[in-house]
């Protein structure tokens, strides 16, 4: 039996807030995620977040530190999670087929969106990048 691909999460934070984008077709009970896609072949999971970011919420960014990867508790896919640095481009759902909606939040927002709660080493990044 074959892997299922890599999925590559783009953490972008700016201006003390994070990109989060609602899928049209949750995984789940899944509603809002990072910006985020399978990793093709030949790339590395930071290229993937970076390629995702522009497709998914028409944004260019820079791959900074690879935060972490686990099996996600709610997909039962493995996840890499990517900080990214905003280079430039203004937050749209840019792919309609598979993006709802796009959203900068704050970090007391997060559980409101995501109750489940973020991947810890994920949490971590965000209380230091968002914090005032």
């Amino acid at each position: 039996m074959k892997a299922s691909p890599a999925i590559a999460g783009a953490v972008i934070a700016d201006a003390g807030r994070v990109l989060l984008i609602r899928r049209t077709s949750p995984a789940g009970a899944l509603l809002w995620s990072f910006p985020s896609g399978k990793v093709e072949p030949g790339e590395t999971a930071s290229e993937a977040a970076a390629r995702e970011a522009l497709e998914e919420a028409g944004v260019s960014v820079a791959p900074l530190v690879v935060l972490g990867e686990r099996v996600h508790p709610e997909t039962g896919r493995r996840v890499s999670y990517t900080a990214c640095r905003l280079l430039s481009g203004t937050a749209h759902a840019a792919s309609l087929r598979e993006v709802a909606e796009v959203r900068w939040a704050r970090l007391g927002e997060i559980p409101g969106l995501i109750p489940a709660g973020l991947y810890r080493p994920v949490q971590a990044y965000l209380d230091g990048a968002l914090s005032p």
